[in-house]
């Protein structure tokens, strides 16, 4: 069984589109990642301006004047320190950029002018303990991590379509089936696509953290996301979750996707005697929940966010509602992936049998 397993490891390592693909995957998380560290900017009125790697440490600088605990005394201090210098001409000071801290402090406590609005920490949050830091990089790295992830998850669809489809016109099936047959030879391609998958998921997440701990280190891990710059969506999520609780249900949330793609794939392969249309249809499939016109606020979203999609869209899953034990709404894509999996295995290995000659 592992030499079979091997085989079809190699047969779809081997395909130069399945090369092509990876590599693209991995080319375009590191330009990501380098773009977004290359394009970050601040300013600080203690420290000065500058972009890239500067503007990081002039982020961090910022972040650490004021890190732990938020409290109303931090508040005020932030809205003094940073108040505008000049007339900002009619401009709304919440989309005032000049650092992260600042613009998360004047998103959530500034009047139109930059004055304080005079609300308190638990006016915004509640009763919710929110601790601060430089939190800019994790975040801009769960962004990244999201376009990565869907470019992964079409990734693993140009590696598995041909799993199946690819064999109805070759004779490597016949002769293997022959030697060791029917059951062992579909096992075996479901599991070398299950471990391509894994192999290719594994390698992104990898690379995604590594340039995240070269770039921005570990700061901002223990903090939450809720006092996130206005550019972050990530900041709206309903739940006092750190950056570190992000990132980890992010990465999750990847290997959930690339599992249920593979399952629906694996199928729609097995169904598709031609490999362009096992291509074409499983793309499709993984595509349509985005054309679909179902708002995260109607009941129905909680059954479309399982589909492979939501998952890497990690903050549509992240938002929908928090469970008992502090679980959020997301871990319900960990069976939804082995649903679609199980179904993918169990019906693709059938669906193919039934062409295979003894």
């Amino acid at each position: 069984m592992k030499r079979l397993i091997y085989f079809e490891l190699r047969k779809i390592f081997s395909r130069r589109l399945a090369q092509i693909a990876l590599i693209g995957v991995l080319l375009f998380t590191a330009l990501l990642s380098i773009t977004t560290y290359r394009n970050k900017y601040a300013y600080d009125p203690y420290i000065g301006q500058g972009s890239g790697k500067a503007a990081v440490e002039i982020d961090k600088a910022a972040a650490a004047r004021y890190e732990g605990v938020l409290t109303d005394e931090t508040v005020r201090k932030m809205m003094s320190d940073f108040a505008p210098a000049s007339d900002l001409h009619g401009m709304n000071a919440v989309y005032l950029y000049q650092n992260a801290t600042q613009s998360a402090a004047f998103a959530r406590f500034a009047n139109q002018d930059g004055s304080w609005n005079g609300q308190t920490v638990s006016d915004v949050f509640g009763d919710e303990e929110i601790r601060i830091g430089y939190v800019d990089g994790w975040l801009s790295t769960s962004q990244n991590m999201a376009r990565s992830f869907v470019a992964l998850a079409l990734a693993v669809i140009v590696m598995t379509a041909p799993v199946f489809s690819g064999e109805y016109e070759g004779v490597d099936n016949i002769i293997l089936t022959s030697r060791y047959g029917r059951t062992r030879c579909t096992a075996a391609k479901v599991t070398a696509g299950v471990f391509a998958a894994i192999f290719a998921t594994a390698l992104t997440v990898a690379l995604n953290l590594i340039l995240a701990l070269l770039f921005y280190g570990t700061e901002g891990l223990d903090c939450s996301i809720l006092f996130a710059s206005i550019d972050y969506v990530e900041g709206f999520i309903p739940f006092n979750i750190t950056c570190g609780a992000l990132v980890s249900y992010q990465v999750l949330l990847a290997f959930t996707c690339t599992l249920s793609t593979v399952g629906a794939t694996l199928l729609v392969s097995a169904m598709s005697k031609n490999q362009a249309v096992a291509f074409v249809v499983s793309m499709a499939v993984f595509l349509f929940p985005a054309l679909v016109p179902i708002t995260e606020a109607s009941p129905l979203f909680r059954l479309v966010g399982l589909l492979p999609l939501y998952h890497v869209l990690a903050v549509a899953l992240l938002s929908v509602e928090q469970m008992g034990n502090g679980l959020l709404y997301a871990v319900w894509a960990v069976p939804a992936a082995l649903f679609f999996l199980g179904v993918g295995a169990v019906f693709s290995r059938r669906i193919f049998a039934r062409h295979q000659i003894v």
